[in-house]
This record gives structure tokens, C-alpha cells and sequence, in this order.
């Protein structure tokens, strides 16, 4: 599909340009197979496919006998845009999450393996901006998990404008319900408004301050879903939200939100994970993001490994109709991903038992 002669500048362009053409939201990644895997053999890759759910695969390229794996998602969030170039600046659904990163890590291993013809493993997974899936598919994956046993360093690919994550916010997902009593709205005051109950609840809890973690962050919230009533003419008798925490160590917040429950209310306990701390690599630039990944689930793919986050491009961009990607970020998160590669590869075996400095 493209010519091994070409610069890498002009690559670059080619390739997400190719994979940024596709609709590939969660549950269309298989649209996206076809490039992938042509891309993947233009780089002398050995591929395996893994059938995650009908119609969707995760892909796992190797080159010898892996000791670095490069890995990120294949899946976007909706509504898919096509791509759109002004200048070196593309617009695109995916342009940086997480398609640039695909062609980021890609032209690593292009890099590295300049050097080192073997040692090497990418894998791009399905599900990421839902539920996971194709990173616990690829976790419990027995024939991959010996295939990569011998990886030093996973390095999962993120926007993070080409800094190590120090670390990720744990999550904590929430549906809390107030059950007040209904009236005609004429005589609001017969009744009790389930929403206002809940409204002043978290009202109350906007109102309180949250932790901020030297590796991790402050402690966030959000109020992303709300149902209640049955008439506009009807006082209210019942009310749900559903709240994301993002916790960090010694938070509090998810505690204030049950200490503030009004009379009556009820808080359910729908998803619950906790932080999780990546390793940081001496003389690179890093610290904490303010976004969940499939990081700790694939950490579990190489137990021992160092597990690493970073790419091109800014997590202000990502999920937004603005979301672009200048050519010169990508290539100088390619010359970051080379450096990490070559420390890795470089690096002893001794440091998968006693872990890189963080």
C-alpha cells in the first residue's frame, strides 16, 4: 500500500489519513481491519487476530520474540467525522485518540526496528471507549500471554502530548435515587419534588472541596445522567442520576456524596476501580492525566512488565468536534516512543523483577 522508500513525514500523513477515512466507533472496529492489517504487513509484521465478539477483533503484530509491546485502542467515540486536512493540521474523528497513536507507535517500531529486526509486538484492541472488552479479551488470552511473557514494558498509547501519565484516577460510578411524593402542580406544596431533593443533594456536594494528589490529580466529579418525573403538570415522586468519580488516594468526595444523602435517598454501587500508578522512565517528562484508559486491565497481559501511558496529541482535543492532530506533534511523539523503546530494549532483564524508577 505504501512504499517502504517513502519519507516519513509523507507515511505518517498517508497512514492516518487512511485509518481516519473509516468509521470505526465502538462496534464498527472491524471496518477498520482491512487498513490495519495491510499497514501491519508493510512492516513485516507476523499478525494474529482475536474474535472478541461477532464482528469485532482485537490484532496483535509481532516481530520475533517480543520484548517491548506498544499497544492502544481501535475504537473512537460517535459521531464519526471524516478526515480533513488544512495544511500539516488534521481534523478527524480519532485524529489523536486513539488512530494517532496507532500510526505514532507504528513508526516506532518502523524506527526500532532499523536497529533491531526482532524484540518487538503491537496490539491494538476494540471496546476501550465503552467497557474494555477487547483489553480483557486480550488479557485472558492464553497462547498471547506466553507469546508476550517476555516483554520488559508495555506502553500504551494515549494523548498525553507526549508525556508519561504518572499515574491514573481510580473510578466510582454511582446511581443515586430520592423518592419524594406526587402532587398536581398547581399545589406544588402537597407534595414532595423527588428531583429538587435531588438537585439540593448534589447542589450540596458541588459545594465541597475534593483532594489533589501530587501523582494522580484532584479527585473530580461528574452529574452525566439524570431521570425524574412523569408529567410536566406533576410534581415528581421519584428521581435518579448517575454520577463518575474520578478517586485518587485519601479522596473524599464519594464519602461526602453518602454523609449529604437526604432522607430517603439511595446510593448504588455500579462500577468501582482503583488508581492505578504507571512507571516513569528517568529523563522523560511526565505527570498526571486527567483520564481512564485500558491500562490496568492489559497490565495484566504481562504480569512483571512495566506498564507505561503516553502519546501525541491533547485529551482537550479527544471526544470534541475539534479533534485534530498536527503532523509535527505526532513525529515528535514517534522520537519520544523511539527513546522509551530503545531504554526498554537496552535496559537488563533484571528490571521486569525489580520495576523502573517511578
Amino acid at each position: 500500500m505504501f512504499a517502504v522508500e517513502q519519507s516519513e513525514g509523507s507515511l505518517a500523513r498517508q497512514w492516518l489519513d487512511a485509518l481516519c477515512a473509516v468509521e470505526s466507533t465502538s462496534g464498527q472496529e472491524q471496518a477498520l481491519l482491512p487498513v490495519v492489517q495491510d499497514c501491519l504487513r508493510q512492516l513485516g509484521a507476523e499478525v494474529a487476530l482475536q474474535e472478541v465478539a461477532a464482528g469485532r477483533q482485537n490484532v496483535l503484530a509481532v516481530w520475533g520474540q517480543p520484548r517491548l509491546l506498544f499497544t492502544t485502542h481501535l475504537d473512537t467515540v460517535p459521531p464519526y467525522f471524516p478526515p480533513r486536512w488544512s495544511g500539516d493540521r488534521l481534523q478527524a474523528r480519532g485524529a489523536c485518540d486513539a488512530k494517532g497513536q496507532i500510526v505514532a507507535q507504528w513508526l516506532a517500531v518502523r524506527r526500532l526496528r532499523q536497529v533491531r529486526t526482532a524484540g518487538l509486538a503491537w496490539l491494538g484492541v476494540v471496546g476501550e471507549e465503552t467497557d474494555s472488552l477487547g483489553a480483557s479479551a486480550a488479557a485472558a488470552h492464553a497462547d498471547w500471554r506466553h507469546r508476550l511473557s517476555g516483554c520488559r514494558a508495555i506502553v500504551n498509547g494515549e494523548p498525553t502530548q507526549s508525556r508519561l501519565a504518572t499515574g491514573q484516577r481510580g473510578t466510582e460510578v454511582y446511581r443515586v435515587a430520592c423518592r419524594g411524593r406526587s402532587a398536581h402542580s398547581g399545589v406544588p406544596e402537597a407534595g414532595r419534588s423527588a428531583l429538587w431533593m435531588l438537585f439540593e443533594w448534589l447542589a450540596a456536594l458541588r459545594r465541597e472541596s475534593g483532594v489533589c494528589d501530587p501523582v494522580f490529580g484532584p479527585e473530580v466529579w461528574n452529574f452525566g445522567l439524570c431521570r425524574g418525573g412523569e408529567a410536566v403538570n406533576s410534581v415528581p415522586a421519584f428521581a435518579e442520576g448517575h454520577l463518575h468519580f474520578r478517586t485518587v488516594p485519601g479522596g473524599r468526595l464519594p464519602d461526602r456524596l453518602r454523609e449529604l444523602r437526604p432522607e430517603g435517598a439511595t446510593v448504588e454501587v455500579l462500577l468501582t476501580e482503583p488508581a492505578t500508578r504507571f512507571t516513569v522512565v528517568p529523563g522523560f517528562e511526565a505527570g498526571p492525566v486527567p483520564f481512564g484508559s485500558d491500562a490496568p486491565t492489559l497490565a495484566r497481559l504481562v504480569p512483571g512488565a512495566a506498564m507505561l501511558q503516553i502519546g501525541p496529541g491533547s485529551i482537550q482535543l479527544a471526544h470534541t468536534p475539534d479533534e485534530a492532530l498536527e503532523l509535527s506533534d505526532l513525529l515528535a511523539g514517534v522520537d519520544v516512543l523511539e527513546r522509551i523503546g530503545a531504554w526498554f530494549l537496552a535496559c537488563p532483564d533484571a528490571l521486569r523483577e525489580e520495576g523502573t524508577p517511578s
